[in-house]
């Protein structure tokens, strides 16, 4: 804990106890009250204790996180394989943010086989959570039928991790078949393989959702191709950029991730009605100081300063995209 952080806390228990006092209040018993809560919002796998500064719109929607449990079915060929992260710690992730509306993103650990996911989103409800799936072209009509009863809207495809359970080879047959449900293909992928397929974005059935800012690499930021690329297919009704990961791409780091706001300020004026964001918790990818969910949540706001953009971000276009219920 920082200096800063420090100073803090040193103040408000100060200040906690003088009002206590003021009040009549026994000092012990009210500030066990007063801070009998802090514990839960140091959520797992999340930098920081405090909560979100930005007030959250009701139905505001987390658009990319995982559960992770080693009881689900692993890939022998992931390369991808963090601690568990369950239901529960995701909650306290939303009690400090102050989101209620989530999707949960099969991750490349558990490959093709989704039946954690579907026992995370039968735990979870069917009134504020949605899945994205991982199949390949072995999958089963029967199969698609029983994700989509379980609330899943889409099928990704990891290309950028090494291991993955899908292929480039396998995106046309797929789209073909999961476009029948109004499901969408969600990309992760680099610049690079972004780019060689925008024939294919342009041509399959459904919509293509970019993972995090679509990797739009620093430090060309909004100037590199395959931000104009993105763009393109987002105006024409194709494409959806997720605001998250905002840490993966960026050169100046925390706490500011400037470079990556930019980008991401880049988009909202591009096509704002094309976004929505995520927090990409628990962090797979971020093997030792993991982010801090509640100041890259604050740095939406200070991105898109808007609040009926944002709130459009945060609640519209997720309800869109996923279904959910306005």
């Amino acid at each position: 804990m920082n200096d800063k952080m420090i100073k803090r806390r040193t103040f408000l228990k100060g200040t906690g106890f003088a009002l206590l006092a003021l009040g009549g209040m026994p000092v012990k018993q009210g500030y066990a009250a007063l801070y009998s809560g802090e514990e839960q919002f140091q959520a797992p796998f999340s930098s920081g204790t405090e909560r979100a500064r930005t007030k959250m719109p009701p139905n505001a929607t987390d658009c990319h996180h995982h559960i992770y449990d080693s009881s689900f079915g692993l890939d022998p060929n992931s390369t991808l394989r963090p601690a568990d992260a369950s239901i529960a710690d995701y909650r306290l992730l939303q009690r400090r943010l102050g989101t209620t509306r989530d999707v949960v993103i099969q991750p490349s650990t558990y490959g093709v086989d989704n039946h954690g996911l579907i026992e995370v989103l039968n735990q979870m409800g069917p009134a504020t959570t949605r899945g994205i799936a991982v199949v390949n072209t072995d999958v089963t009509d029967e199969e698609l039928k029983q994700l989509n009863a379980a609330g899943v809207r889409g099928i990704r495809f990891n290309l950028a991790i090494p291991g993955g359970a899908t292929n480039m080879d396998m995106v046309e047959p797929l789209a073909a078949r999961v476009a029948v449900f109004g499901w969408h293909l969600q990309i992760n992928a680099t610049e690079e393989q972004i780019l060689d397929a925008v024939d294919v974005w342009n041509r399959i059935p459904c919509q293509v959702v970019f993972d995090h800012l679509a990797h739009v690499p620093e430090p060309a930021g909004a100037d590199h191709p395959v931000f104009g690329a993105v763009v393109e297919l987002m105006k024409k009704g194709k494409a959806w950029v997720k605001l998250s990961a905002a840490y993966q791409e960026s050169k100046v780091g925390p706490p500011t991730y400037s470079d990556s706001g930019a980008v991401v300020r880049a988009f909202v004026k591009a096509a704002p009605d094309r976004l929505v964001w995520g927090s990409n918790w628990p962090h797979p990818t971020e093997k030792h100081t993991k982010p801090d969910d509640a100041l890259l949540l604050d740095l939406l706001a200070e991105w898109v300063p808007d609040e009926v953009t944002r709130n459009r971000i945060l609640v519209d276009n997720p309800a869109k995209l996923y279904g959910f219920s306005k």
